[in-house]
């Protein structure tokens, strides 16, 4: 998969033509100049990524942008597209918002693999609403 962000992103550079998963990656990609350099740098398709590190790593956090963009475009879970536009409106800004639900959808998927369950889409969409609400 790392190869295919970087892949999409040499394209993007050169104004080559990008297949629909390609533009959306490289989209993601534009909205992270912090990450553009790494992607084109020899190494970073075998890089480690760790919290010791004191780094994020950046196919992670691109990676959750691509679910939050699948997710609201299917409206799955039912109800994740509404929510969204009213966290947009009240947030103000595509990326901080995108952030934010963000948020919510790592903390789901940590706590069900904490808890061996499955993930809680009410907590999630529960989440989402206080973000919506300024909370």
């Amino acid at each position: 998969m790392r190869a295919a962000y970087r892949e999409a992103w040499r394209k993007r550079s050169e104004g080559a033509p990008l297949e629909p998963l390609e533009a959306q990656i490289a989209a993601v990609v534009e909205m992270h100049p912090e990450y553009q350099k790494a992607l084109e740098s020899a190494g970073v398709l075998e890089r480690d990524y760790t919290p010791e590190g004191g780094e994020s790593n950046p196919f992670l956090h691109m990676g959750m942008h691509l679910a939050i963009h699948e997710q609201i475009s299917t409206d799955r879970p039912e109800g994740i597209a509404r929510l969204y536009k009213k966290a947009l409106k009240k947030v103000g800004d595509i990326h901080e918002a995108e952030h934010r639900l963000m948020e919510c959808l790592g903390q789901m998927l940590w706590s069900a693999h904490r808890h061996g369950s499955e993930p809680d889409e009410r907590a999630y969409l529960d989440c989402i609403r206080r973000v919506a609400k300024g909370k």
